[in-house]
């Protein structure tokens, strides 16, 4: 992790194998597989003792942000679908690894009786909460207009939107000066393609969520900040991406290729940790290079 590499190289270039997935997609299920950090990551006591909340804690980022945590000294609650119990208990493994506490709590973020009960649970679980990452999302893909649903949108909000506000209401009485909110917005927010529109316009309207609620709960001394991501290897893209993207995801990028979940991960640890502190409302583009305005 720490030493010199050159970045055009350091992880898989495409072409990639065509492979679809239903969604919310399986990690063992992808060619080449992800790297989450599970051995690349090392850590460096940069967030010991805290409590964290992580959606999306089974794959992708959320699993990335899940071990980077647990290695920087953190108990971790892991978030995440029901049908995706597998791999959230591949996560609490490696977190226990570190002699950290994992809290495993299945369940449908599009209901808000669910987030409440999650962030009950793991101030019950791990005494406390510091660190709330929302991160879980959905993404799909509608080429035209003309194909327009509804219901899709809806699923949407439900999923990128929504708990924003439920796990923040959920959270707030827990969480004391030094707490550390932090999103996952997306360049899409920025830079929209056109065949994700709805998934852009959530990850737009959580950016500037991300810009309200931080002038909201600095006054408490809770900071508010957020990751935006350009293409990352994660299961989102063979659940929602058709194959003739695929084979060449992450190559319109600089560096010429995807990010891997693990390159992720440093940002959320720095905006979780103290070295962060006058850090207030930002969002942190990790895009390969590609520009967000």
């Amino acid at each position: 992790m720490y030493t010199p590499q050159d970045p055009n190289t350091q992880f898989p270039r495409p072409p990639f194998p065509p492979q679809q997935q239903t969604g919310p997609g399986d990690i063992r299920k992808m060619d080449p597989a992800p790297d989450h950090g599970e051995t690349s990551y090392i850590g460096n006591n940069r967030l010991p003792g805290r409590k964290a909340l992580i959606t999306g804690a089974d794959s992708g980022i959320g699993r990335a942000v899940a071990i980077a945590y647990a290695r920087e000294g953190a108990d971790v609650a892991l978030s995440y679908l029901p049908e995706e119990q597998e791999q959230a208990e591949e996560v609490a493994a490696l977190i226990e690894k570190e002699g950290r506490k994992a809290v495993l709590l299945p369940g449908d973020l599009q209901d808000e009786s669910v987030d409440k009960e999650i962030v009950d649970k793991t101030v019950a679980e791990l005494g406390g909460l510091d660190i709330l990452v929302i991160n879980a999302g959905t993404m799909p893909t509608v080429d035209s207009i003309d194909d327009f649903e509804t219901k899709t949108l809806d699923h949407v909000l439900k999923a990128n939107i929504y708990p924003l506000f439920w796990l923040t209401k959920a959270a707030s009485p827990h969480l004391r000066p030094g707490a550390s909110i932090i999103t996952t917005s997306s360049i899409q927010g920025f830079v929209p393609s056109p065949s994700l529109a709805e998934y852009a316009v959530s990850k737009a309207g959580i950016a500037n969520w991300t810009r309200a609620m931080a002038q909201q709960l600095i006054e408490r001394g809770i900071r508010v900040n957020g990751v935006a991501p350009g293409p990352v290897w994660t299961p989102l893209q063979p659940a929602f991406v058709p194959n003739e993207k695929i084979e060449s995801f992450g190559e319109e990028t600089p560096i010429g290729r995807a990010g891997q979940p693990v390159e992720l991960a440093p940002p959320f640890v720095f905006l979780a940790s103290q070295e962060s502190s006058y850090v207030i409302g930002e969002t942190i583009a990790v895009t390969g290079g590609s520009p967000t305005h």
